[in-house]
């Protein structure tokens, strides 16, 4: 879509319909915007659902963020060697002219310290850390060969969602809302749970629109409380008074947009009368309560928490009334050892005991459900967690680990993607990628690919240029597809 374009040619029908006379097709035309809620002066629904560019696998995403990091070397990426020199000082020629977030000088080699196995028909490595992942790993598709460019929280999180390590792109959630709309009119597209009581180091530019219209935003959602901030009537407002408000508010805006044609101004009508109908559907679908207490106990949701098991479970429920991406970020996976918290042993056990057992369940009741098929799930953090001990901590009787761009692990599970696999592999002491890397920008152009689209041509001309989200990066890992 160039919505440049787009804008001109809606204007220059204008132009023509307004110079036709008071009585003419212009005036008929206006007349039948009017009695559509999402009608603006562009004439076009901004989240009326578009086709892609060819066959998806997967209709819809729902992207599990652990914001800092997870340290891979204790989950998912087992390293014997490792174990048996733990202590020693790293090779030089590892380290040797690398920059790292909290650590200089020679740091010593951490084994880890927990206990790993193998699980279903593939032989996944994990560890005793993630007890709820071992059922299910013949659905998880394993990247053990992801890498990025950036070392520090909040570039590398903008870089895995907007293509870009500084603000003002659009967000992954947004290209995908832009490029496919919405299935459901009373429900925004893209819907954004955070839990553990902190937003991500990027912040809302981790769902924001970047130079894309701001309908395709993603909304933030909250498991306790008003489900939308300001969602409600404010005391006085009735129903019926809300919608005559907004009526006397499209008018003003479809006579604004006529004489300038910003597309910002079909984007408020659209966002006015969403905000209107999600008044109806947004309380009823983010009360969990309605849950069998089967369900609830499986996910670990409690009703009238804020928890990242209860996002789980709202995230299962948005998906199955049709929202296109959900985004859920859970903040505390930074296991730096500066307290006990963020210790690899007990820290990471407790952390895990609130996350992996309500991702299990996510799985399995997709599956459960139907919609496993054709839902993509993804599970990861923005880098990973270095092979030697924090330099801050390396005293420390607390075991933690600094940040680490060059390796990390995150899985898939769903629609499109192989099951029960292990992909890439790093060397025996984890420092870098020996087989089938696997770059930030490839695991968008994957995941837009079993949406249907051709990435590099998903674009939005904007100051002189095509823009996308994978920029100019960006190759489909096709080896991890169904």
């Amino acid at each position: 879509m160039n919505l440049p374009l787009a804008r001109l040619q809606h204007q220059t029908r204008r132009h023509f319909l307004r110079r036709a006379g008071q009585f003419s097709l212009g005036a008929i035309a206006l007349q039948a915007l009017r009695g559509t809620s999402l009608a603006g002066a562009a004439a076009i629904n901004p989240l009326a659902v578009r086709p892609p560019h060819f066959t998806p696998k997967v209709k819809r995403v729902i992207y599990l963020h652990m914001s800092g990091g997870p340290p891979h070397l204790d989950l998912f990426d087992y390293k014997p060697e490792l174990v048996k020199r733990d202590g020693q000082l790293a090779p030089d020629d590892f380290i040797k002219g690398r920059k790292f977030a909290f650590t200089t000088g020679t740091p010593k080699l951490m084994g880890t310290p927990r206990t790993f196995a193998q699980y279903g028909k593939g032989g996944i490595w994990m560890s005793d850390a993630v007890p709820n992942f071992h059922p299910i790993a013949d659905e998880l598709c394993v990247i053990k060969s992801m890498n990025t460019d950036q070392f520090n929280h909040t570039p590398a999180e903008l870089l895995l969602f907007t293509g870009s390590p500084r603000g003002g792109r659009p967000s992954f959630g947004s290209w995908v809302t832009y490029g496919l709309g919405s299935e459901n009119e009373n429900l925004p597209g893209f819907v954004v749970l955070i839990s553990s009581g902190t937003q991500p180091s990027a912040g809302q530019s981790a769902w924001g629109t970047g130079f894309l219209p701001s309908v395709f935003q993603g909304v933030q959602c909250r498991s306790k409380g008003d489900p939308v901030l300001y969602v409600s009537d404010p005391a006085g407002m009735s129903r019926t008074m809300r919608r005559r408000t907004l009526d006397a508010l499209q008018d003003l805006n479809q006579i604004q947009a006529q004489e300038l044609g910003h597309p910002e101004t079909a984007t408020r009508i659209a966002q006015y009368e969403l905000a209107f109908r999600m008044q109806a559907s947004v309380p009823d679908v983010m009360d969990i309560s309605r849950e069998p207490a089967a369900v609830l106990e499986d996910y670990g949701a409690k009703p009238g928490e804020a928890s990242f098991a209860n996002n789980c479970l709202l995230g299962r429920r948005l998906l199955e009334k049709g929202v296109r991406f959900v985004q859920l970020f859970d903040w505390g996976w930074d296991f730096h050892g500066t307290s006990p918290r963020e210790d690899i042993r007990d820290g990471l056990t407790k952390k895990m005991e609130r996350t992996d057992k309500p991702v299990a369940a996510l799985i399995r009741d997709l599956r459960q459900r139907g919609l496993l098929d054709d839902t993509l799930v993804v599970w990861g953090g923005e880098f990973g967690r270095t092979p030697f001990r924090e330099g801050r901590t390396a005293a420390s009787e607390v075991l933690g680990r600094d940040h680490y761009p060059d390796a990390f692990t995150l899985f898939l599970a769903g629609g499109g993607v192989k099951h029960g696999i292990s992909y890439g592999q790093t060397d025996e002491l984890g420092f870098g990628i020996v087989e089938n890397k696997v770059h930030v920008h490839d695991l968008q152009a994957t995941i837009l690919h079993l949406l249907g689209f051709d990435h590099t041509a998903l674009t939005v001309r904007f100051q002189g240029r095509d823009f996308r989200l994978t920029d100019v990066h960006g190759q489909v890992v096709k080896d991890i597809l169904a």
